[in-house]
């Protein structure tokens, strides 16, 4: 399979070593000081770039007739128009804002929780989410899926990075140095606490995810989610 990169930083680097080892060919690795030069010749395009990049990437890849994963998180103000671009064009899309095997099961166990957790009224949750200090949107893309999730099985209506109101989920966004990524759901009472939590010890859950993503995707026609691919 002939795989685009789109953006080339530290995850763009470890998606490709993923990628070689299982035998892929990268046909482009595009960076802001490159063009699209050679996606023409890719089988698919995997976006691993900056929010002001994102929406570009894909919308390039819709318009090529490349199918597009996307990883990149912070845009999604822009997702219902690249699903009406990717339905004109007759694309293939999947936006993932974790594409980390642990995490979409993380997902799944969150969404369940919420549900049986809806019936408690003394139980508050909350959220911590923990990133490296380059990472540039706050909270984190999966930390908004989780809380979205959250909202879709309870009463509570929106989030909040801080002062939350009686409806909505406090989201603790916290940057420290050399640390990919972790995610805590917390059920607080007065006489006891449920936690859940995922830390990701590296890159290169995400990048395997990603991967197995853009394998899955060649061929296929529509808008998907990790749901999709992993079947869950």
């Amino acid at each position: 399979m002939k795989i685009a990169l789109l953006g080339y930083g530290k995850m763009g680097q470890v998606i490709e070593q993923v990628a070689l080892s299982r035998g892929h060919e990268i046909v482009l690795r595009k960076t802001s000081r490159s063009t699209f030069d050679g996606l023409e010749n890719a089988d698919v395009a995997i976006d691993f770039s900056i929010p002001d990049a994102a929406v570009s990437n894909i919308s390039v890849c819709l318009r090529t007739n490349v199918p597009i994963v996307s990883g990149t998180t912070g845009w999604l103000s822009e997702y219902e128009a690249m699903v009406a671009l990717c339905n004109e064009k007759h694309g293939a899309f999947i936006y993932g804002s974790n594409f980390s095997l642990g995490v979409n099961i993380f997902f799944e166990l969150n969404a369940h929780l919420a549900k049986i957790m809806s019936k408690f009224e003394q139980y508050k949750v909350s959220m911590e989410e923990i990133h490296h200090t380059q990472k540039l949107d706050a909270p984190s893309g999966t930390a908004i899926t989780l809380a979205k999730d959250i909202i879709d099985h309870s009463d509570y209506s929106s989030w909040a990075l801080k002062n939350a109101k009686e409806h909505e989920i406090l989201i603790d966004a916290k940057r420290i140095e050399h640390v990919p990524g972790t995610h805590t759901v917390v059920y607080n009472s007065e006489v006891d606490a449920i936690e859940i939590k995922h830390t990701a010890h590296n890159r290169e859950g995400f990048a395997l995810g990603a991967v197995i993503a853009a394998e899955w995707i060649v061929g296929k026609t529509g808008v998907f989610t990790m749901k999709d691919v992993l079947n869950i």
